[in-house]
């Protein structure tokens, strides 16, 4: 799964969690979104998804950036 995201380096991957669920995901980012986007992140389709957010659009969200070999398979 990917994201787009301005404030981390390209390649970063990061784990995401929704605020009001709990639910989380980790991605790389591997796109950049418009400078004048306020957003932090921007999730592809099927990380929104896993989160369960999908139908409200927006959502308050946690990001912390992980190591690859943190990631869990």
């Amino acid at each position: 799964m990917t994201c787009a995201c301005n404030v981390l380096p390209l390649g970063t991957w990061i784990k995401v969690t929704n605020l009001r669920n709990g639910r989380s995901v980790v991605v790389k980012v591997n796109d950049r979104l418009h400078p004048r986007m306020k957003r932090i992140v921007d999730l592809s389709v099927t990380a929104a998804k896993k989160l369960g957010y999908i139908s409200s659009g927006l959502t308050r969200v946690k990001v912390e950036p992980v190591e690859k070999k943190q990631i869990p398979r």
